[in-house]
């Protein structure tokens, strides 16, 4: 895949995880409030992102060539300013 069909399928990736869960913020604030609960300490919306990146840098660490966790991390970046 080249670096522009990359951005595109990530752009299309977004759309169709809207339509499936609704508003990112409001789905990442609903994690965040779940996550707060089991780790007994406050976690912000841009913390489940970060760490959603992380989850998938990881995974890229494992294997280089890996699209979908490509996708993934520009996703939850893009994401970030959205859910802030």
């Amino acid at each position: 895949m080249t670096t522009w069909s990359i951005l595109g399928h990530t752009a299309k990736v977004l759309e169709e995880r809207r339509d499936d869960y609704g508003d990112p913020a409001e789905q990442f604030r609903a994690i965040a409030n779940r996550w707060s609960i089991t780790l007994s300490t406050p976690v912000t919306p841009s913390q489940v992102a970060l760490c959603m990146i992380d989850l998938k840098l990881v995974r890229l660490a494992y294997d280089p060539g890996h699209v979908d966790s490509m996708v993934d991390v520009i996703g939850y970046a893009a994401l970030l300013r959205e859910v802030r």
